[in-house]
Parts: C-alpha cells; sequence; structure tokens
C-alpha cells in the first residue's frame, strides 16, 4: 500500500488553521499599530497606558487583547480536533453537520473577532487615548462611552455562543457517525 500526503486531508482542519492564521496578522497588525502610536505621538507612552490598564475603561484593552489571543489558540485548537476527525476517524461532514461547521467557523471569526476589537476600540475611546488623533493627547476618561459597547458586544458574544455551540454539535454527530 502506498502512502501519499495529498490523500490525507482536512478541509475542515485547514479552514480553521488558515482562520487562525489571519486573526494572528489581524492582532500583529494592531499590536504594530499600538507600537506605531507610540513612535507617532512623542507624548504617548504605551507602557505607561498599559501599566494601568486595570483602572477604568482601559482594563478593556487589555482584557480584549488577551481575549483575542485566547480565540486564536481555540481556533487553531479546533482545527486539531477537526483533523483528528476527518483523517484519524475518516468521518466526513456532509448535510447538516457541514451546515453547522460552518456556522461554527463563521461564529467564532465573527463573533470572536468582533466581540474582543471592540473591547479593545471601547477601552480606548473610553480611556481618552483615541483623543490622540484629534487633539494630539490623551483626553480625559469617559465612563459613560462604555455603555454604548455593551449591546454590539453582547451581540457578538451571542454571534461567538451561537456558532460554538454549533461546532460542538457538528463535532458530535460526525464523531458518533460511522466512518465514511
Amino acid at each position: 500500500m502506498k502512502f501519499c500526503v495529498e490523500d490525507v486531508k482536512s478541509t475542515w482542519g485547514n479552514r480553521f488553521i488558515i482562520s487562525a492564521i489571519i486573526q494572528g496578522g489581524i492582532v500583529t497588525i494592531l499590536a504594530l499599530s499600538m507600537v506605531g502610536a507610540q513612535v507617532v505621538f512623542s507624548k504617548v507612552n504605551m507602557i505607561q497606558f498599559l501599566s494601568l490598564s486595570f483602572e477604568g475603561p482601559a482594563k478593556w484593552v487589555f482584557l480584549g487583547l488577551m481575549f483575542y489571543l485566547i480565540l486564536i489558540v481555540a481556533i487553531a485548537v479546533t482545527a486539531v480536533f477537526y483533523s483528528h476527525l476527518e483523517i484519524n476517524l475518516k468521518r466526513s461532514f456532509a448535510g447538516k453537520t457541514r451546515i453547522l461547521a460552518w456556522i461554527h467557523l463563521i461564529g467564532m471569526n465573527v463573533g470572536g473577532t468582533g466581540t474582543t476589537l471592540l473591547m479593545v476600540f471601547a477601552g480606548l475611546s473610553g480611556s481618552g487615548v483615541l483623543a490622540l488623533f484629534t487633539e494630539g493627547e490623551i483626553g480625559k476618561q469617559n465612563f459613560a462611552v462604555m455603555d454604548a459597547f455593551i449591546p454590539p458586544i453582547g451581540l457578538f458574544i451571542a454571534t461567538l455562543a451561537i456558532g460554538v455551540m454549533c461546532g460542538g454539535l457538528a463535532y458530535t454527530v460526525a464523531y458518533l457517525r460511522k466512518s465514511a
């Protein structure tokens, strides 16, 4: 029996790996833009800002970034789960399980990314950092602006939760199904 690497592939594993790579690129751009703000605006000390990040709205920046990194790892680990099902257990995703897997992929990426980036933006907005772009220096904290971010963040969290639940259901159904 001849073994060929091309014969062994995981469609859904590959989709989730590509997604994790794209998400890693987005968080890298986000990190570089923060460093760029430090360079462009000499009055800004990002290290000092981040060290104060657990006071007031700025904590949302830190939490958003940490949750984003966790999301990227979760997407990559999900790729391993799908690869295990498709390659090792020879299970397939067709019909309803394929739809559930798509909902998983889209829900996890749209819901997770939307949640985390909105958290970062809310923290930057509420902490006065966005004033850099209009006034050239960090403004005062604005706790009231934070309330406007709660409904859209909640909507993105719901999207993420629906995606993950559909993925869990797709995975369980495919796992319990006989080999293709």
